[in-house]
C-alpha cells in the first residue's frame, strides 16, 4: 500500500477527529459526534496497518483485539459515577504509552547510528526513518523525544494521583511535601539541565534522570491540589494527554497522531481555561498545583442544621409556584436521576414551573449533570446554565439541592480565607425556601463546611437521594 493511500486516509480521518469534537458541544449532536470519532479512529487503525512501513501487523491485530477487549469490559462494568476515575485512568495509560515510545525512539536512534551505511539502507520503518535524517534532524528527534517523555511522565503520575483523590483512595485535601512549590520548581529546572546534558551527550542516564524528575513532578503538582478544583484538573489532565500525544507523533513522523494529539490538547486547555474562569480560578494557579491559593482562618459556622421529612417537603412543593433543582454529585452516586425526573413530571403536570439549576463544575466532570439529567429523559430546555438562571433565585418558592455542596456555598461569597473564596456559586439561599437532600452531616468532597445548611430558610432531607425522593414521589400526585 502507497503512500497516497494513507495520507489522503489520514486527511480523512482527522476531518471526522474535528467533526466529533464539534459535535459533543451540544447534546442534539453528541452521539452523532460520538460515531465520527469510531469511524474516524477505525479508519486511522486501519491505514496504519496497511500503510507502508508497517511490520508485525498480526501481533498489532492481537494486541489491539486483547486492549479492545479490556475496554469494552472495564466500560460496561464501570457506573456513570465512577467515569471521572475512569478518565483519569485513560489519561495516565497514553502518558505511560508516551514515555515507552521515547525511550524506544531513544534506542532506535542509537542502533540506528551504531551502523554503517550498508546496513543503515536495508532497514525498515521508524529505523528507516531515523536513517534518512542528517545530524540537525538527529538532533530534532531528541528534543521531541525528550519533551513527549517529560510530558508523558508528568501526566502518568499526575493522572494516576487524580484517580486515586476521585476514587477515594487518596485524600481529597491539597497536601504538599516540605519546600511545596520549590520542589517542582528544583524538578523543573533539573530537567532543563538535563535536555543539555542530553544533547551534548545523547545518552541514556539524563533521560533517566528528568523521566525520575517529571515522574515526581506529575505526582506533587496533583496532590497539591484540593478536591474543590478536581474537575478541572481532569481536563488538564486531558489537555497534558493530548500534547504528549502529538509529541509521540512528532518522534514517530505520523502526521495523524500530531493532529489529533493537537485537538486534545488544545481543546482541553481550552476547556480548562474555561472552567476556570467559571471557578474564578488562575490557569496558571490551577496548573502550577494550587500556587497562591487562600490563607488565612475560615470563618466559623454558627447555628444548627434543621431537619425535614418528607411530609414537610411535600407541603412546601403543594404551595409552590415555582421550583429550582440543583443537582450535584450525590445525586449520580445514588442514582436517583429517573426519580428526580419522575418528580419533576408530577409538579409540571400540576402546572408548576420548574427548572435545572446546572453549575460549570456539577459533578466531578464537565457536562456530568447534563449526561445524567439528559439519560432521565429530563427535557433540554429547561436545563439551564448558572448564568441563565442565578438572577432567579430571589423569585423562586424551593430550591431543591440533591448532593451539591460546594457548588451552593455561600463561603465562597462570604469568606475571603475559604478555599473557594471567590468561585461563583449557585445562590440558591436566596429562593424563599431551600430543601438539600443529603446522606448526613459531613462536609463535601473538598472537605469544605457549607454555611447554607445553617441557614434559618434552609432544611435538611436527610438520607439517601434515591430513596428520599422515592418516599417524597409517594406524597405527590
Amino acid at each position: 500500500m502507497d503512500f497516497g493511500f494513507t495520507t489522503a486516509a489520514y486527511v480523512v480521518a482527522a476531518v471526522l477527529f474535528i467533526l466529533s469534537l464539534g459535535g459533543l458541544s451540544g447534546q442534539e449532536s453528541a452521539k452523532r459526534a460520538v460515531w465520527y470519532g469510531i469511524v474516524g479512529m477505525g479508519l486511522a487503525v486501519f491505514a496504519t496497518l496497511i500503510g507502508p512501513g508497517s511490520g508485525l501487523w498480526l501481533l498489532s491485530i492481537i494486541l489491539i483485539a486483547a486492549g479492545g477487549s479490556i475496554g469494552w469490559y472495564v466500560a460496561n462494568k464501570v457506573e456513570m459515577t465512577e467515569m471521572p476515575q475512569l478518565v483519569a485512568a485513560m489519561h495516565s495509560l497514553v502518558g505511560l504509552a508516551a514515555v515507552f515510545v521515547g525511550l524506544n525512539a531513544h534506542i532506535e536512534l542509537g542502533r540506528v547510528m551504531a551502523m554503517d551505511d550498508t546496513a543503515r539502507k536495508s532497514l525498515e520503518g521508524f529505523a528507516a526513518l531515523i536513517a534518512k535524517k542528517d545530524g540537525v534532524e538527529q538532533s530534532i528527534l531528541r528534543v521531541e523525544l525528550f519533551l513527549g517523555i517529560f510530558i508523558g511522565a508528568v501526566t502518568f503520575t499526575g493522572s494516576v494521583v487524580a484517580f486515586g483523590k476521585l476514587a477515594g483512595k487518596l485524600t481529597s485535601k491539597a497536601q504538599k511535601l516540605p519546600g511545596g512549590h520549590l520542589l517542582n520548581a528544583a524538578a523543573a529546572a533539573l530537567s532543563v539541565l538535563c535536555l543539555f546534558w542530553y544533547m551534548g551527550t545523547g545518552g541514556f542516564f539524563p533521560l533517566f534522570l528528568m523521566t525520575l524528575a517529571a515522574l515526581f513532578i506529575g505526582y506533587h503538582l496533583i496532590m497539591g491540589i484540593g478536591g474543590a478544583d478536581m474537575p478541572v484538573v481532569v481536563s488538564m489532565l486531558n489537555s497534558y494527554s493530548g500534547w504528549a500525544a502529538a509529541a509521540i507523533g512528532f518522534s514517530l513522523g505520523n502526521d495523524l497522531l500530531i493532529v489529533v494529539g493537537a485537538l486534545v490538547g488544545s481543546s482541553g486547555a481550552i476547556l480548562s481555561y474555561i472552567m476556570c474562569k467559571a471557578m474564578n480560578r488562575s490557569f496558571i494557579s490551577v496548573i502550577l498545583g494550587g500556587f497562591g491559593g487562600p490563607a488565612g482562618e475560615q470563618m466559623a459556622v454558627e447555628g444548627e442544621q434543621i431537619a425535614i421529612d418528607a411530609d414537610g417537603v411535600a407541603q412546601a412543593l403543594e404551595e409552590a409556584d415555582s421550583v429550582i433543582i440543583i443537582p450535584g454529585y450525590g445525586m449520580a452516586v445514588a442514582q436517583a436521576q429517573q426519580n428526580v425526573a419522575e418528580l419533576t413530571r408530577r409538579l409540571r403536570a400540576q402546572g408548576k414551573e420548574v427548572r435545572f439549576a446546572i453549575h460549570p463544575v456539577a459533578g466531578r466532570l464537565p457536562g456530568h449533570m447534563n449526561v445524567l439529567l439528559a439519560e432521565a429523559k429530563v427535557p433540554y430546555d429547561i436545563v439551564l446554565e448558572m448564568d441563565e438562571i442565578n438572577e432567579d433565585f430571589p423569585d423562586t418558592d424551593v430550591a431543591i439541592v440533591i448532593g451539591s455542596n460546594d457548588i451552593v456555598n455561600p463561603a465562597a461569597q462570604e469568606d475571603p480565607n475559604s478555599p473557594i473564596a471567590g468561585m461563583p456559586v449557585l445562590e440558591c439561599w436566596k429562593a424563599k425556601q431551600v430543601f438539600v437532600s443529603k446522606r448526613g452531616q459531613g462536609t463535601g468532597y473538598s472537605g469544605i463546611e457549607n454555611p447554607l445548611f445553617y441557614k434559618d430558610n434552609t432544611r435538611m432531607f436527610y438520607g439517601d437521594a434515591k430513596a428520599s425522593l422515592g418516599e417524597l414521589l409517594n406524597r405527590i400526585s
